[in-house]
């Protein structure tokens, strides 16, 4: 009775195991989770145009923010793991470089990577939420095939027609301004379809305004004329000049084929974009609409970088001189309104640490800076790592702040935060149509070719192209050339593109091009205007440029130097070598060698790359040139000036130093080296390492044999010739202040360039000299 009664528990308990896991089994192949299923904070959505309804930019809703998908390494796979999310049962294709228009807000995924089986984009490898290199320009796009997953329910209903606005712009209607750049006020107006449609001014404030035009780079807005937009009467007044006449009636002509797609806009005025302001659509015959309204017309004031005429740029600078230095900046960026950002206080400039930041916070930088709302708040370092101190921490704005310092923030602990979390900005500027002004030919990409340039109107009535003298083109003026192409960075300025020559634009137009390197555009440089003077004229001396999204940035460890300079009287048997390559001042020459000795001033220098691509030399490894006296080569003649100067800026006293070895001595914690001077190996700095040249080497010094006792400045310049394309010159150079007796020399209060306030610098250059040896 026993063994029967365990028999039947048994039997029972057995029967329960299979019921537990064919329920199990069940529920895991059962359908797909939908967004719904990952959470309050994970929402999926198509966006963009032109599209269908099946179709078009994935965006995410993580951390109570809409962001989009980079397209780097996007696959199908990926595709269908997101359609699901989406509601369809699978992808038949994806889109990449933004073909359904790029978003607003931050690029939340990157480098996705799924099988294509996971139940959640989650599940997919990546580079994490908001660590993504990617602009807007490299949106992804999905397209799912036309069928829902059986019993899906979806809150954000997909439907044929988009509601949603992506494009806006600002059409000139009075035609004194419609061939004036930038645009600066006309009537607002929103894509739809293949055209474009207008929004009612009823209930318009100036809070929508100021969003309008944050859109369109600009940081604040005017209030505009409307009585001059509204339509006349079919009556002519009776003390109307007929030249003003003219005007509003046509005004009136062109509003009557208006097309209202939007009214009551209610924005806070702290919106980055018009999509993220509370309004509605007008449904069915929209023609009809806006009875007891106009079409809405917004006036903006451009900042200080694209202000036109005389009067308006000497308000500017008026204001600017107002309101003293500025204590906000960009650094690193390839174009007018991007950069790392970075903060003065206490007469240092510091960066930002990218701890909750976000849209609104970027916003106020832009703003501040004289441009419109912010189009990206960049992470993780996207503009290179700063150097110095990081002077702000989890900046939460509003967004209607004048200045990022009247935001609430926390100051920095040791532990809180890395320059590798340094924030940045994208800002909107205006549309000032630099790029169709210049063009590249010949190259094997876009990113490379012979620079051509349109000045005036040629015989067809489009613009006619001419080349530009290669005499003198370097570096700087190839940056100026890349940034109006909206190419990032200049890898190379070449002088003879004979390699290039697929054109038939053969006339030279412009030489004698001298730019800054920080110009928009090469109309803004130096040039000899309409006399060309070209000792070259063949095509094959035309100027070419290549092209680069990245860039590296050098930076000298000014601590180091500090901490490392000392007086040597180095016999001059020793110095044979170091005569040979030029590293003796010239009075060396007479000396009695190889009896007697010359005093050198000797220091490390410590080479880090901040930048976002790694520093190469200019020439090849075919190119070096091989030194038998301290047998190894050279591959940049000229990498650094060492100079000595008097407080009014005389050089009494100079070095240089060539690149015989350019080698990752040490890197960061997660950067591998890649360069090595061994056995002829490749040489450059890896983005993330440093080179060190030891004070005990040849050449690393300055001769001061011939320098009298006194107060001294310092000064070491890297890349002084602009050989190699970097993303920031300014902080190439670093100063100490020096006080020699004859005997002993004291070396305090180094820092790179631009690293002080302009006060703190006058007072530098003004440095008296020390009384005794306490150095403070």
């Amino acid at each position: 009775m026993r063994s029967s009664s365990a028999r039947a528990w048994q039997e029972l308990l057995a029967l329960l195991c299979s019921i537990w896991l064919w329920v199990g089994a069940a529920q895991r192949t059962g359908p797909t989770p939908t967004a719904q299923n990952q959470g309050p904070k994970l929402k999926f959505r198509l966006a963009g145009y032109p599209r269908k309804h099946n179709e078009g930019r994935i965006e995410v809703f993580y951390n109570e923010e809409w962001g989009t998908i980079c397209d780097d390494d996007f696959t199908l796979a990926n595709a269908h793991v997101l359609c699901r999310h989406l509601g369809f049962v699978a992808a038949t294709g994806w889109a990449h470089s933004a073909k359904y228009g790029k978003g607003v807000g931050r690029v939340w995924l990157d480098n996705v990577n799924c099988g294509g089986s996971e139940k959640s984009i989650t599940d997919c490898k990546s580079r994490g939420w908001g660590n993504s290199d990617c602009s807007h320009e490299e949106d992804a796009g999905v397209i799912c095939k036309d069928e829902r997953i059986p019993g899906y329910v979806d809150s954000n209903v997909i439907e044929a027609e988009q509601n949603q606005v992506e494009e806006l712009r600002l059409r000139p209607v009075v035609s004194g301004t419609r061939n004036r750049l930038p645009v600066t006020e006309g009537v607002v107006e929103v894509r739809y379809k293949e055209g474009w449609a207008q929004i009612c001014d009823e209930g318009w404030n100036p809070k929508n305004s100021r969003v309008v035009c944050g859109m369109m780079g600009f940081p604040a807005e005017k209030k505009a004329n409307r009585n001059f937009y509204k339509p006349v009467s079919k009556a002519r007044p009776k003390h109307k000049h007929r030249e003003d006449f003219g005007v509003p009636k046509r005004l009136y002509l062109e509003r009557q084929q208006l097309s209202y797609r939007l009214h009551s806009v209610a924005c806070t005025g702290n919106e980055v974009h018009i999509s993220m302001c509370p309004f509605e659509f007008y449904k069915g015959n929209a023609t009809a609409a806006c009875k007891g309204g106009m079409p809405v017309v917004v006036s903006c004031m451009p900042g200080p970088l694209f202000t036109t005429g005389s009067s308006s740029k000497k308000k500017q600078r008026q204001r600017q001189q107002q309101q003293g230095q500025q204590r906000v900046r960009l650094k690193g960026g390839a174009k007018a309104g991007e950069g790392r950002v970075e903060v003065l206080k206490n007469s240092e400039w510091g960066t930002v640490c990218d701890d909750r930041w976000n849209l609104l916070t970027a916003s106020v930088v832009c703003r501040e800076l004289g441009f419109g709302s912010a189009k990206e708040a960049l992470t993780g370092a996207r503009m290179g790592q700063g150097m110095g101190p990081i002077h702000m921490n989890e900046v939460q704005c509003t967004g209607s702040e004048r200045s990022l310092w009247s935001c609430p923030y926390k100051n920095i602990t040791a532990e809180d935060c890395k320059h590798s979390e340094d924030a940045g900005v994208r800002c909107n500027i205006p549309y000032m149509g630099y790029e169709t002004l210049i063009r590249l030919s010949g190259g094997r990409s876009r990113f490379e070719g012979r620079v051509e340039v349109a000045l005036g109107t040629g015989s067809s009535g489009g613009p006619a192209w001419g080349l530009i003298c290669g005499d003198g083109w370097g570096t700087l003026e190839a940056m100026v050339a890349c940034r109006q192409l909206g190419l990032g960075f200049a890898n190379h300025g070449l002088q003879e593109t004979w390699y290039w020559d697929a054109s038939n634009v053969t006339e030279m137009v412009l030489s004698g091009v001298r730019c800054a390197g920080h110009e928009m555009a090469l109309s803004h440089c130096q040039h000899h205007g309409n006399s060309l003077n070209c000792k070259r004229t063949g095509t094959r001396f035309a100027a070419g440029v290549i092209c680069s999204e990245t860039a590296s940035d050098l930076l000298l460890h000014a601590p180091l130097v500090q901490e490392t300079a000392y007086l040597e009287d180095r016999p001059l048997h020793m110095l044979y070598c170091a005569a040979e390559e030029n590293c003796l001042s010239s009075t060396a020459r007479n000396a009695n060698w190889p009896y007697g000795h010359r005093r050198l001033l000797r220091f490390s220098s410590q080479i880090h790359n901040n930048g976002r691509a790694d520093f190469r030399p200019k020439a090849g490894r075919h190119s070096w040139v091989w030194h038998e006296c301290h047998r190894h080569y050279h591959s940049m003649d000229i990498f650094t000036h060492y100079d000595l100067l008097t407080p009014n800026g005389t050089k009494v006293a100079e070095g240089h130093k060539a690149s015989f070895c350019l080698e990752d001595t040490e890197c960061q914690e997660d950067v591998a080296k890649r360069y090595e001077c061994a056995n002829f190996g490749e040489q450059g700095i890896t983005v993330g390492c440093w080179d060190l040249y030891r004070h005990d080497i040849d050449c690393q010094w300055i001769d001061i044999t011939d320098v009298r006792p006194g107060n001294y400045i310092l000064q070491v310049v890297i890349n002084p010739n602009y050989e190699v394309a970097e993303s920031d010159f300014t902080n190439n150079a670093m100063k100490c202040n020096c006080k020699y007796d004859g005997h002993r020399i004291w070396v305090h209060n180094c820092h790179i360039g631009d690293a002080f306030s302009e006060e703190a610098n006058k007072r530098f250059e003004q440095y008296p000299g020390q009384l005794n040896n306490q150095i403070v």
